[in-house]
């Protein structure tokens, strides 16, 4: 069995140890990863290795719509053996050691470091360049150590996840779609209803755009990253130009405008409007109906203004824009190269 999609990088192809116990439907290995033996892909599970490596040990479970990628050129990812992750999680850039547990909708971040034997309990965001230590159960934004591991505490909740995953309906092939030729569609994503995508958008691996009543329109230069899942159910969302969402951002009917970064994880409430010039932190969540104002650092679960945003942070979010416009580039080319559309 492997993974629905596999794509090299750089001209790296991912490499396995032993061919994985299972791949999900929409599972997608890129590049320079590589994975020990028993690895098992939950639906729509992302592994994206363009830039730096992803190595992952033996007996690796990675839950449905959940993403491991990497900081190009800065940091790799690097998960142990006898791993489990929930759904909805995101892993990135960051080292796990072996006998971790990282359960539903957790975000780890650049630079951390999780020590052997790691419970990170759901909804949990690891702020950069934390170590959370050995034998401990961790939790809250950000996370920290709030007990010691009880005895069969880990394998028991690992179970639990497996479990849970099992009893989950298989996901299903979106709608065929075809885009402008200077759009990229990842194979894997699935669009349904009224989509409309500007010249230079790119919607990446295992996203979900369903436009129900109202549409969704993304525009000039936006970047989905992988995971993202975005429903309308009522007057629609728009995208505004150059602006990005990292892997695994849920976002209602709202507004988001130009030149903003939405982080990793990230929760919009329907009714959200996020005004130009935003950082919403990785991690958030807005409340229905909240405005971000414009030109502020915003972070929180409700979100709430943190700093200003300053000529650094808008030179990174810049700098963000352009290089996933580069991304789409690529992957539209090596996507046909391999036969896929978009």
């Amino acid at each position: 069995m492997t993974p629905d999609l596999l794509l090299p990088y750089d001209d790296t192809e991912p490499t396995f140890a032993a061919r994985p116990v299972w791949c999900g439907r929409g599972s997608a290995v890129i590049g320079r990863a590589s994975l020990g033996a028993q690895a098992w892909l939950g639906d729509e599970s992302v592994i994206r290795a363009d830039g730096h490596d992803v190595v992952v040990g033996d007996r690796f479970w990675l839950g449905a719509r959940s993403t491991l990628h990497i900081a190009a050129e800065m940091y790799p990812c690097i998960v142990g053996d006898r791993v489990t992750v929930g759904r909805d999680a995101v892993v990135h850039a960051c080292t796990v050691g072996d006998e971790c547990v990282i359960e539903e909708e957790c975000v780890v971040l650049d630079g951390s470091v999780i020590e052997d034997g790691v419970l990170i309990e759901a909804g949990s965001t690891v702020f950069p360049r934390t170590t959370l230590p050995a034998g401990f159960v961790c939790a809250g934004s950000p996370a920290r150590p709030v007990r010691p591991l009880a005895p069969g505490e880990r394998a028991e909740r690992a179970e639990r996840l497996r479990e849970a995953a099992a009893a989950e309906p298989a996901a299903v092939p979106g709608e065929a779609f075809e885009p402008d030729p200077g759009v990229f569609v990842a194979r894997t994503a699935r669009l349904h209803g009224r989509v409309a995508l500007a010249p230079g958008a790119s919607v990446f691996f295992s996203c979900r755009l369903e436009a129900g009543l109202g549409p969704i329109v993304v525009g000039a230069n936006v970047n989905v990253q992988d995971n993202c899942a975005l429903h309308t159910r009522g007057e629609g969302l728009v995208i505004e130009h150059d602006t990005t969402l990292g892997h695994n951002v849920r976002a209602g009917d709202g507004r988001i405008g130009p030149h903003c970064l939405i982080g990793m994880g990230a929760r919009l409430s329907p009714g959200t409007v996020v005004e130009a010039d935003v950082l919403l932190a990785a991690g958030s969540a807005t409340d229905p109906g909240q405005v971000l104002e414009s030109g502020w650092l915003w972070g929180g679960r409700p979100a709430r203004t943190l700093a200003r945003l300053d000529s650094e942070r808008r030179a990174m979010m810049a700098r963000t824009v352009a290089s996933y416009a580069a991304y789409g580039r690529t992957f539209r080319r090596l996507q046909a190269r391999s036969g896929g559309e978009g």
